[in-house]
């Protein structure tokens, strides 16, 4: 799961998806990871609203920010990334990567309610937080439905 700085939106997406596997007893099936485009946030953990959000509905994340390594597009089947400047930024670096195997695409592609961007709620309050915690539920759901 990727997003620009993977300290707000793809960590909430990998907190979700990590809690529906283990909550379905998949956890043997699947390797759960984000990162982000950019290195601006190398180490850091998530934003405090994020952790908070997490928090609100049961879900705890000790996840610090690292940036997407082209291992990634070699070992990973899915990356899910959150608006279309990501899946620019993936695209373009996956095609210098040699056996890329990842399939790359918006993980609102899945979201049964047709919001195809996850908007990045970094410069927005609580409530742009909770909007991206339920696409994401949405959208880990739908994506895990069809993938299990």
């Amino acid at each position: 799961l990727v997003s620009t700085g993977n300290i707000c939106r793809s960590p909430i997406a990998e907190a979700v998806f990590r809690k529906l596997v283990t909550d379905e007893k998949l956890e043997h099936k699947w390797r759960t990871d984000s990162a982000a485009v950019s290195d601006w946030n190398v180490g850091r953990f998530p934003d405090s609203r994020a952790l908070s959000c997490l928090r609100n509905h049961g879900i705890e994340t000790a996840h610090k920010a690292r940036q997407i390594t082209k291992e990634d597009f070699q070992t990973f089947d899915h990356i899910l990334c959150m608006d279309e400047s990501n899946l620019r930024d993936l695209n373009r670096k996956s095609n210098q990567v040699k056996d890329c195997k990842a399939k790359i695409e918006l993980l609102g592609t899945y979201d049964p309610q047709k919001q195809l961007i996850i908007e990045d709620p970094y410069y927005g309050n609580e409530k742009d937080f909770e909007t991206v915690y339920e696409q994401c539920l949405r959208c880990c759901k739908a994506f895990l439905e069809k993938y299990h």
